[in-house]
């Protein structure tokens, strides 16, 4: 008889086809922060995986996703939502199971479940009690920066985007995910001055914010300060090791910077964690005409 497992022993392999994901949904998840990056999972990361999984398929977003724990955590104040709490799909929204019923995890709206087996005429709609003043702003800002999220994913015109983003931070300064996105639609505008404030302002508020530290490197880079950008991305990349375009892009600024040998060692750290992209060719090619170079100077690329 085969000995049980112990309780961290299952490979990113078994975990694929245990739960029947690919490898890129894995690491988008990773990248997104919904879960950490590891080689070794166990049963309770099975668990965590399996809702991210039926969240995924009923196309709700990951940054959505994103907002809603963040939302629990605040609300409700659990450290590890998708660990302590039942979450489900409510059409495009993410729902959570509580003793009073089912609660909108964004917006804290308790909401109709019809699966329960009470009475037709019981199913009836309980309201919560009226939040506090700064709750109930913290909750209107979360419904702005998900109307923001909506418009961009239906490629609606960005200054609606752009309103929706900055009505959330109008209501919640303190508002992250607002100040990135918001600085992302300045970025792609042209407008790189404001887009470095709206990166910074998030970086101030959640330092940890990997996403912020990376876009402030696209912005330092485009501005030709690519010191200031190989530190951004190396930031981006303390917080998320994994995190496969922080490793293309400062490797393309090493390049540039003439340090051939950080430009290889992101090469390859990039081509381990995504082989098959469309910028996997480019890496490969990166890195071969490095260590050519290399080769040719007499010396070994390590």
């Amino acid at each position: 008889m085969d000995a049980l497992k112990p309780a961290e022993d299952f490979s990113r392999d078994e975990v694929r086809r245990i739960l029947k994901i690919h490898e890129r949904s894995l690491r988008s998840w990773e990248d997104h922060e919904l879960v950490a990056e590891r080689l070794r999972f166990g049963f309770n990361d099975l668990a965590i995986l399996r809702t991210l999984k039926r969240l995924r398929e009923s196309r709700i977003p990951p940054q959505r996703i994103k907002v809603s724990l963040v939302a629990l955590k605040e609300r409700i104040g659990v450290q590890e939502p998708l660990a302590e709490l039942r979450l489900w799909p409510q059409g495009r929204q993410v729902a959570v199971d509580l003793p009073t019923g089912k609660m909108n995890a964004l917006t804290g709206q308790l909401l109709l479940d019809f699966d329960r087996e009470a009475p037709k005429d019981e199913r009836v709609q309980t309201f919560a009690q009226p939040e506090p003043p700064e709750a109930t702003r913290t909750a209107d800002a979360e419904s702005w920066f998900q109307r923001g999220l909506e418009i961009e994913e239906a490629e609606g015109p960005p200054d609606e985007a752009a309103a929706a983003y900055a009505q959330a931070i109008e209501l919640n300064p303190r508002a992250a995910g607002a100040w990135v996105n918001l600085g992302t639609l300045h970025y792609r505008s042209g407008d790189l001055a404001d887009a470095e404030d709206h990166y910074r302002r998030a970086i101030e508020i959640t330092p940890a914010y990997a996403l912020a530290h990376f876009n402030l490197g696209n912005v330092c880079e485009e501005r030709g300060r690519l010191e200031d950008a190989a530190e951004c991305y190396e930031r981006a990349l303390d917080l998320h090791p994994g995190y496969a375009d922080a490793h293309y892009n400062v490797a393309l600024v090493y390049e540039r910077l003439g340090e051939p040998m950080r430009a290889a060692k992101h090469w390859r750290s990039y081509l381990k964690l995504d082989p098959t992209s469309p910028w996997a060719g480019i890496a490969r090619q990166q890195l071969d005409s490095l260590v050519e170079v290399k080769r040719g100077g007499g010396e070994t690329s390590h």
